[in-house]
């Protein structure tokens, strides 16, 4: 019997091109990712600084809408993407939740004990420092914007940069990243959302227990959770609250446990009758059996996933990022308590919060660092975690509703972003090669850092 090609089905007649090796193992990580979202942020600036500008402006403001009978919903290109769009990301992140609680490394008391104490100290710590710095002025109630940490800069910036056999520092930062995210989403749905629609809100209560309830039923097919969670944006859309945390209770609510054993061996049975006989309905039995053997999130994560990573991110940045940084607005954020209190937070803030609030659950012993993994990477990894760019352009968003706040907020959180990306990655090359993160084994010592990009050295 011939080996099984890499993907089902038969080849084309005409060959097209592949992409190399190289390329689809770089797209397929954090690191493509990160790029993307990159190139997009550069864009957002370079466009919204040139001749051009005023059609980035232009662009942004479009109303798009769908129209059924009397009912219509409109939105501006911009908020269809941080309304509607930044849900699948959000949904993206409470499905990490999910397989993590369920049968992830959130599972474990001592494994997540460390990372989500520092995840704790990474979110107060920012905060009152920007506090201290915005007091007594109208900008203190943006304290939201410095609470949270990038997720795809963060593990993009460690697979460039970071030492040798990262996975237990990037498991680590992972972890300490999703408990960030739950305390960023919690502050953005209570402390940032006006004007709430009582009724709307119980239409949504109501669809949430609808849900519950299909999880007590053991539906897994996708199709009914997709309906129920675009019924869950509208009617969160309509209460007030910001929409995209339908995209988070999707998230949550779409099972993630293990299917049982039975499930699993059925496949093969399914599959043999389709070897036996092709015909259409085998072969809807015996996709049918596959699905019901992988847990429902797993499922919709593959799927969105991508799209989340390559399109919804990078487009978010490049609705976002568009700052005009001209000497009026460069001055005016420089002196700005604002810019300054943003910028600080977020690379002092997390450097202190997590690092000091990590290492005390290390020192009572609720837990240990994972691997061999050491206190000099975790001051790293801190330094790293201050880029706080998608979700803090998010709650910059929600906070602001002055123009000139709002762009002050958007040069501190870009600021603050590239001094902790640039300071973590030089910390983290080099503690890289002064503490390795693998232990020796058979072969020898661990392997020497990868190169890095661009023949840049440090």
């Amino acid at each position: 019997m011939s080996a099984p090609s890499s993907t089902p089905g038969p080849a084309l007649r005409v060959r097209v091109p592949a992409i190399s090796p190289s390329v689809r193992e770089f797209l397929a990580t954090e690191a493509g990712s990160a790029m993307v979202l990159l190139a997009a942020t550069v864009l957002a600036l370079v466009w919204s600084n040139s001749p051009w500008s005023g059609g980035y402006e232009a662009f942004w403001s479009t109303t798009a809408g769908i129209h059924l009978g009397d009912w219509s919903l409109d939105l501006d290109l911009q908020h269809w993407v941080n309304d509607a769009a930044m849900a699948v990301f959000f949904a993206v992140v409470g499905l990490e939740i999910s397989r993590e609680v369920s049968h992830g490394e959130l599972r474990e008391r001592r494994t997540v004990a460390v990372p989500a104490l520092g995840a704790l100290g990474g979110l107060l710590v920012p905060v009152l420092i920007y506090l201290a710095f915005t007091a007594g002025t109208d900008s203190a109630h943006g304290w939201g914007v410095v609470m949270s940490t990038d997720t795809a800069f963060l593990v993009g910036i460690l697979a460039l940069f970071g030492p040798a056999c990262p996975d237990r520092l990037r498991l680590f930062l992972l972890t300490l990243a999703i408990v960030d995210d739950i305390g960023a989403i919690t502050v953005m749905a209570v402390f940032y959302s006006d004007d709430v629609d009582v009724l709307a809100l119980g239409l949504a209560a109501l669809v949430v227990v609808g849900m519950l309830v299909m999880r007590w039923l053991r539906v897994w097919q996708l199709l009914p959770y997709v309906l129920a969670g675009a019924a869950l944006w509208l009617a969160i859309h309509a209460s007030g609250v910001h929409a995209t945390l339908a995209g988070v209770l999707v998230g949550l609510l779409v099972p993630a446990t293990l299917p049982r054993r039975e499930h699993v061996e059925a496949v093969a049975g399914y599959a043999g009758d389709l070897v036996e006989d092709t015909t259409a309905e085998r072969e809807h039995l015996a996709e049918l059996a596959a699905r019901a053997a992988v847990p429902a999130s797993d499922r919709l994560q593959r799927m969105l996933h991508p799209w989340s990573a390559y399109v919804v991110v990078p487009l978010f940045g490049l609705a976002n990022a568009g700052i005009k940084l001209d000497p009026d607005t460069v001055a005016d954020a420089m002196s700005s308590r604002l810019t300054i209190g943003i910028a600080v937070a977020l690379v002092l803030g997390n450097a202190i919060g997590i690092t000091g609030a990590a290492t005390l659950a290390i020192r009572l012993g609720l837990g240990d660092l994972p691997g061999r993994v050491r206190y000099g990477h975790l001051l790293g990894g801190a330094v790293l975690a201050g880029i706080g760019f998608t979700i803090s352009l998010f709650i910059a968003q929600l906070a602001f509703d002055d123009e000139a706040q709002l762009a002050q907020a958007k040069i501190g959180i870009l600021a603050g972003s590239l001094v902790a990306a640039v300071l973590g990655s030089v910390l983290l090359r080099w503690l890289g090669e002064k503490l390795p993160l693998c232990s020796p084994g058979a072969d020898g010592p661990p392997p020497t850092l990868p190169p890095l990009p661009w023949g840049v050295q440090v």
